[in-house]
């Protein structure tokens, strides 16, 4: 599934969201956004997942079927957190969901 960021910006047609960092693990995504202090984490959240999941089974008619008589293909939860000086760090993080480990933290003793 390629969710890119020229998908999930174009679900903001204000702009007032802003994508830096989008990828995803085999069932979970890791999203670095910029939301401005009028938008609500919550809201931001629920905005989201709304239009994806509505792209979703458009794209996808068997999920219909799967998730009948609720409107969303996500769970309820997720996970927030600030970033401020570990900007580069979270970005950098998300850029490798999904990757092989390259070896780099095998060792022996």
């Amino acid at each position: 599934m390629n969710l890119g960021r020229g998908k999930c910006c174009s679900l903001f047609c204000d702009k007032s969201i802003t994508f830096l960092e989008i990828n995803h693990d085999k069932d979970h995504l890791h999203l670095l956004v910029s939301i401005p202090p009028t938008i609500s984490v919550g809201k931001a959240v629920g905005i989201i997942k709304q239009n994806t999941a509505k792209d979703l089974k458009k794209k996808f008619p068997f999920l219909k079927e799967m998730y009948w008589g609720t409107e969303s293909v996500w769970s309820e939860g997720y996970f927030v957190t600030t970033v401020g000086a570990n900007e580069k760090v979270i970005e950098d993080y998300i850029k490798h969901q999904g990757k092989k480990d390259s070896g780099q933290m095998l060792f022996s003793i």
